[in-house]
């Protein structure tokens, strides 16, 4: 049975088939390129394949998905979209922005989907959101651009704070440069000293905290990138281990600790980037798919940790939080 045939058997769709390089196979192959690990993307990747099967792909049926994890390192990124080109994936799935540009490097024909946290055409990851042209396209979530609003939110719950610190990672020099500076501009409107630190690598993590204890900064907004996600538990533990209220955009770092979180629903963007996907084995091509944006954002509070560190979180912000870890 030709893999077009299979397809439109399962989902009712049309016979033509882009991929005809494979066409004598069933089974279509989706290429993951995760930046960091596949514990920590358990909940998007549920959301991703939800995505696929609205238009009736699933994984084991008519497709398969290969995985690969950088682990945090985003070094590892160009040889692991290197490998998934080799072996002759029919779309690419990228997370994270060094993971999207990874995958545009290593092919211009094989269609890209990306969910990530920044602005794809200021990265260089596709030429307009309206029509991204050549083989990309994806979903953008709310993330980098939230920074500032993290900032007010834990400005809200220490009002008498004078000083605050971000941690970026200048590994990933342009995000961390435009989160700065975003930072920095808000920090200012609200009368805040803002101290940078920076960590890359898991030693870096340990100086970043012992120079925040010489900052006195009251508070710590960890920046959002791919090395923090990939560590975001970690950096929950440092920050207990240091009594510093922080946050972050992930779920998973008040989960574990951290005192807050604020970012986009992972779920609803990794939902429609599995739709993105499913689309593009129709025969749909990435140039003419505008990128998308997930919009749905939530607040979590620790309520535990608030009471460890001595903080009384203001009604104002429980009423708003869609969580409240006690």
């Amino acid at each position: 049975m030709r893999r077009r045939d299979f397809l439109a058997g399962a989902a009712g769709w049309a016979t033509v088939w882009p991929f005809a390089g494979r066409a004598e196979q069933s089974i279509a192959v989706i290429g993951f390129l995760g930046g960091a690990t596949p514990a920590l993307f358990a909940g998007p990747l549920r959301a991703f394949r939800a995505g696929l099967a609205e238009a009736g792909v699933a994984e084991g049926s008519n497709v398969t998905i290969e995985e690969r994890w950088a682990e945090g390192r985003n070094d590892r990124l160009p040889d692991l979209a290197a490998d998934l080109v080799s072996r002759k994936v029919d779309v690419i799935v990228a997370v994270t922005t060094p993971g999207a540009l990874a995958a545009k490097a290593a092919t211009p024909t094989i269609p890209i989907v990306f969910a990530i946290g920044s602005d794809p055409v200021r990265d260089g990851i596709v030429s307009s959101l309206r029509r991204p042209g050549g083989n990309v396209t994806g979903v953008t979530a709310l993330t980098s651009e939230l920074g500032p609003k993290r900032l007010e939110v834990m400005s809200e719950i220490m009002p008498q704070a004078a000083s605050f610190a971000l941690l970026v990672n200048r590994r990933n020099r342009q995000l961390a440069d435009s989160q700065t500076a975003e930072l920095q501009a808000a920090a200012a409107r609200l009368k805040r000293e803002l101290h940078v630190l920076n960590a890359g690598t898991d030693a870096e993590l340990d100086v970043a905290f012992a120079q925040l204890q010489a900052t006195k900064a009251q508070g710590l907004i960890i920046s959002a990138d791919g090395f923090f996600t990939s560590h975001d538990r970690e950096l929950a533990a440092l920050a207990i281990q240091h009594r510093i209220p922080a946050v972050y955009q992930n779920r998973s770092f008040a989960e574990a600790g951290g005192l807050v979180s604020y970012g986009a629903s992972t779920a609803e963007a990794w939902r429609l980037a599995g739709v993105y996907v499913s689309r593009m084995l129709r025969g749909e091509h990435p140039a003419d798919l505008p990128v998308q944006q997930a919009t749905k954002v939530e607040l979590i509070l620790n309520g535990k940790t608030a009471k460890a560190l001595g903080l009384s979180m203001p009604p104002s912000l429980l009423a708003r939080a869609d969580e409240v870890i006690e």
